[in-house]
């Protein structure tokens, strides 16, 4: 990540000492180690590499679309250095990506990680665009958090499989395994913005947002036509009103929005561990079973 330039390596070091749980180079090097004998090679690590690359550049580039002044509670790049620079630095980083693949020739790789970078960029415009409505179905839900989260996952699984050569069979039987996860990952982040776990961000962002989630999308399906008015006028004139977000909260738990939300978490969780029962058992699958529970019962 090195440049001549010293105002990036300031900020590329900073990045470097703030990394998350890294959870998706885990996959791509745990795939790759469970569908080849535990074996892994270089373009695992160059595979792992370019997903940490281009996810981090997704993530300075999503602090600015949100104006967001913190990333795993540290402050983020746009807070510390401004917009310009963050979008610079996100820009950057996903070269950086994208070149190590090309310098060796993995176009393999590169190809599985361009496509999703194209999904998640669609994804965030179609969340977009449903927002201004509010007339999300939870068809057009599930595409919108297949784009924008589950794609990523699902790509480190494929380049996990592809980076030790798996057949094209096993590529894309790792790729639906990664999605799926995805899948249970994005209902589990919308689920923390109703507070029933005291964790590290507050509740009620997506609300304030007009993000529409699970949760939220039962609900509105299944209340009065004088209740759903009621929903539409608080998340598109009261997002801000702490009293009305609460009731808000409260209304959709009472619909039983979250046990809905929780159990089709669980239905692709229990998909993705179908998955994985036809591998034999090695500790790799073991820790990829951790994983994927993990995803269902974390507590942020």
């Amino acid at each position: 990540m090195s440049s001549k330039v010293s105002l990036l390596n300031r900020i590329t070091h900073y990045v470097v000492n703030r990394k998350g749980k890294q959870m998706r180079p885990m996959f791509v090097f745990l795939i790759a180690k469970m569908t080849n004998n535990g074996e892994v090679n270089d373009r695992t690590y160059r595979g792992a590499s370019v997903i940490e690359l281009i996810h981090t550049a997704t993530l300075v580039h999503d602090d600015v679309v949100d104006e967001s002044n913190k990333r795993r509670g540290f402050f983020s790049i746009n807070a510390l250095w401004k917009n310009k620079i963050a979008v610079l630095v996100g820009d950057y980083l996903l070269s950086k990506g994208l070149l190590l693949s090309i310098d060796n020739e993995d176009f393999d790789l590169l190809k599985i990680i361009s496509v999703a970078v194209r999904e998640m960029s669609e994804g965030e415009l179609l969340q977009i665009e449903k927002a201004r409505k509010l007339d999300i179905t939870e068809e057009v839900y599930y595409e919108i958090i297949r784009q924008k989260t589950a794609t990523l996952i699902a790509a480190c699984c494929a380049m996990g499989a592809k980076s030790v050569n798996a057949s094209k069979e096993e590529v894309e039987v790792m790729r639906k395994f990664g999605e799926l996860i995805g899948m249970a990952f994005q209902i589990k982040d919308d689920l923390f913005d109703y507070g029933s776990e005291k964790i590290g961000k507050p509740t009620g962002i997506d609300i304030k947002e007009q993000k529409m989630t699970l949760p939220l999308i039962y609900a509105l399906n299944n209340c009065s036509s004088k209740e759903k008015s009621w929903i539409i006028n608080s998340i598109k004139n009261h997002n801000t009103n702490k009293k009305r977000v609460k009731e808000l909260i409260d209304f959709v738990k009472t619909k039983g929005g979250l046990d809905y939300a929780v159990s089709k978490m669980k239905e692709y969780q229990q998909e993705a561990l179908q998955i994985l029962q036809k591998y034999p058992e090695t500790p790799f699958k073991e820790s990829l079973v951790l994983m994927v529970n993990y995803v269902i019962d974390r507590k942020k």
